[in-house]
Parts: C-alpha cells; sequence; structure tokens
C-alpha cells in the first residue's frame, strides 16, 4: 500500500523538476537569442584543447573560442565562466564559433566611454610598439598613445617594452569610428605634482639638504632632490672666484646646499653652496679690527692707491690714494705700517691708511711727551703767582 505522504513527495519533486527543466531551456532560448542578435553572453567553459576553449551555449554543440583570444591573460579554466559573442553560426556538423576577445572588446567600450566622461585613470597593457607610438589594450579595446603623450618628458623614441602596464586617462574617444587615444602623460604630470607638492611641503628654507647636481651651467648649477629643479645663481656658488669653483662640480654629484627660498609659481627651488660656509669678510673684521696696526708689503702703486700683502697667509690690503698721506714715498717691496679703517666685503680686501697711521704715532708722541715733562712744585706755583700779581700793580700805578 502506498504511504500518501510518499506520494505527495513524489509529486512535489517531480513538479519542481518541471520548474528547474522549463527555466533550463528558457535560459538556453534567451541565450540562443542574444547569440543570434551578436549580444554579449556569460558562457560555462565545458573543456580546453591545443587550439579552442569549448564553451556551453545550450545548443547541442558546444561553442569554440580560439585560444588565441586569450594572448596577454590568464586562460579560464573548466568550469569558470567567461564573457562571449557570436562570431559564426554553427550547424549539426559544426561548431558555433565564440571571441571572448571581441566580448570584451564590446564591454571595454562602454567602460572606456565612462572614464572618458568621468576623466577618470584606466589600466593599459601595451601590445605593439609602433611608428610614433604605441598599441595600448584598454579594457579590451585597441586604443593608441602617441610617443608625445607617453612621457613626462618630450620623447623622441620608445621607452616603453610591449607587454609594459600603464595607467592612462583617455584623452580622445570616438566609439562610431573606433578612436581611443590615451594620455599616461597626463597621468604621470598629476602624480609629479601631488608628489612635489608632498615633498616641499616638508622642507623651508633655510634647511641645507643632500642634493644631486644635475646640470653644470655657464652661470648657475642645476640641482635635484628628489627629482624637483633646484637652481644655484653665481653668486650663491662661492664667496671667491666663484666662476672657478663653478666649473669643479660634475653632473651627478652629490653635495649639500642650503634652501634659500621656493618659487610656488614656477616648482623651482633657490639654493645657495656658499651659504654653508662662513664668509671670509666675516673672518677678516674678526680678525682685523678697526684702527688695529698692521704691518704689509706693498705690491703694486697706481694712482688710485697701494696694494698690500698683510702676514703670511698674503691678506689683500688697499691704501686708497687720500690715506696715503703728504709724505708717502713707498714704492713696491717696501714695507708700510698702517691702521685698519674697514673690510672690502666685495673684494675681501682690508682698506688701510697711513694718513690716519700717522696721526696715531703723533698723538702718541705728544702724549709721552706730556708724560716725561716734570711736574711745578707747589713753591714755583706760588713764585709765578706772585710775580704776576706785582705785575698788575706796576700796571696799575
Amino acid at each position: 500500500m502506498t504511504n500518501p505522504e510518499e506520494i505527495k513527495n513524489t509529486q512535489a519533486a517531480e513538479s519542481g523538476e518541471d520548474m528547474t527543466m522549463d527555466q533550463l531551456f528558457a535560459e538556453q532560448d534567451a541565450m540562443q537569442e542574444k547569440l543570434n542578435k551578436r549580444e554579449i553572453v556569460n558562457v560555462n567553459v565545458v573543456q580546453i584543447s591545443q587550439d579552442n576553449v569549448l564553451v556551453d551555449t545550450g545548443d547541442k554543440k558546444e561553442g569554440l573560442i580560439p585560444l588565441s583570444d586569450f594572448e596577454g591573460r590568464a586562460i579560464p579554466t573548466v568550469g569558470s565562466e567567461i564573457s562571449a559573442v557570436l562570431v559564426r553560426k554553427g550547424t549539426d556538423e559544426r561548431h558555433s564559433i565564440l571571441s571572448h576577445k571581441k566580448a570584451l572588446e564590446a564591454l571595454g567600450w562602454d567602460i572606456c566611454k565612462k572614464a572618458f566622461d568621468n576623466k577618470e585613470r584606466v589600466k593599459g597593457i601595451i601590445t605593439e610598439c609602433v611608428k610614433g607610438g604605441y598599441k595600448v589594450d584598454v579594457n579590451g579595446v585597441q586604443g593608441f598613445m602617441p610617443l608625445s603623450l607617453s612621457e613626462i618628458h618630450p620623447a623622441y623614441k620608445h621607452y616603453l617594452p610591449k607587454g609594459a602596464k600603464i595607467k592612462a586617462v583617455i584623452a580622445e574617444f570616438s566609439k562610431e569610428k573606433q578612436k581611443l587615444i590615451v594620455s599616461r602623460k597626463q597621468v604621470l604630470q598629476e602624480d609629479e605634482a601631488e608628489r612635489r607638492t608632498q615633498v616641499l611641503s616638508e622642507i623651508k628654507a633655510g634647511d641645507v639638504l643632500r642634493v644631486v647636481v644635475s646640470k653644470v651651467g655657464k652661470d648657475c648649477l642645476f640641482l635635484r632632490f628628489h627629482g624637483i629643479e633646484g637652481i644655484v645663481t653665481l653668486d650663491n656658488v662661492a664667496w671667491k672666484d666663484p666662476q672657478t669653483i663653478l666649473a669643479n662640480y660634475r653632473r651627478g654629484q652629490r653635495i649639500k646646499a642650503k634652501l634659500l627660498s621656493i618659487d610656488e609659481e614656477k616648482g623651482v627651488m633657490n639654493f645657495g653652496v656658499k651659504q654653508l660656509f662662513l664668509n671670509p669678510a666675516d673672518l677678516l673684521k674678526k680678525r682685523y679690527g678697526y684702527m688695529t696696526t698692521v704691518k704689509g708689503v706693498i705690491t703694486k702703486v697706481s694712482d688710485e692707491g697701494v696694494e698690500v700683502e698683510l702676514g703670511k697667509n698674503k691678506t689683500k690690503g688697499f691704501i686708497a690714494e687720500n690715506e696715503l698721506g703728504l709724505d708717502f714715498t713707498g714704492k713696491e717691496g717696501d714695507t708700510v705700517q698702517a691702521v685698519v679703517i674697514g673690510v672690502d666685503a666685495a673684494n675681501f680686501t682690508v682698506n688701510l691708511s697711513v694718513r690716519r697711521f700717522d696721526q696715531v704715532q703723533n698723538r702718541k708722541v705728544v702724549a709721552q711727551y706730556l708724560k716725561q715733562a716734570p711736574r711745578p712744585t707747589l713753591g714755583q706755583l706760588l713764585q709765578d703767582s706772585m710775580e704776576v700779581s706785582e705785575e698788575e700793580s706796576e700796571s696799575g700805578k
């Protein structure tokens, strides 16, 4: 005797199976309709052969996708789902031919359109280096990147190899004309601007930085700090003989430099090298104080004055014509005494004066004489006073 509950469960199972089959047939019909309309469908991989990937299209025979469609991409595994579009309808004896590559391209045009409208970045792969630029695969779409848009600086040859992955923005887009132009340059410029802002925010004027010499110019030194351009003008290269010092620098040399200022508008940093060292003029001022007496050897006599060498270091000294005095007769090779009256910071020369030295010496002589003269006694002072009084009395008479 059959259990009523078992009959009920059997009927329910059969009803569920019929619904499942109906859904399956409906899905197969829907897929065939999409395939016939050349729309994109998702198909399951059932087998992978040496040349093709077999997929289930809901038809009696599986569809074939050439294995070449997956060049540069991972080959799918059995049981995975991939997108495809019908290329050629099959028959009972012949498989339908589908394309995964064209499906990706169709989807890619939509993705690229959205990225172009929203000014978003896209990822691409260099597929070929051609004259004037590169062929780039962007979401399955074949695009072109001119050499001029491939690097942040002007590029006249190919630097990117086949297979290189890049980030770019879509510069020109037209699905109707099958035109897609991408720019890696814009991405590099945006990233560089962001990085530059970050670097510049972490430094300030007065900082001593480690930099690299990028170029030695005729009248300046070009430096780079974390890829950012900097410059040292000739007057900031060295305190003395900057032209000679400048010629000693070499490209690629690593040095220290002091950041003087940042030109926010141009994005250029102004550096100084001489600022890392004491100003020789300050050293001269400390060594040769005002009105200090010095000895020097005359090296040149001219209408403007006399040039002198001071001490073992042969520090340059100069006596202007109006500071020589009336009786000056010195000549080249003579030793002369003078007093310091200042330092010429531009030429690092000690300014001297013989005239004032003579005045100082004369005052010393007078002072010494007065110091050595005998003081009058009290009696002498009283005697002098009485004599003056008597002379005044006689004069009154």
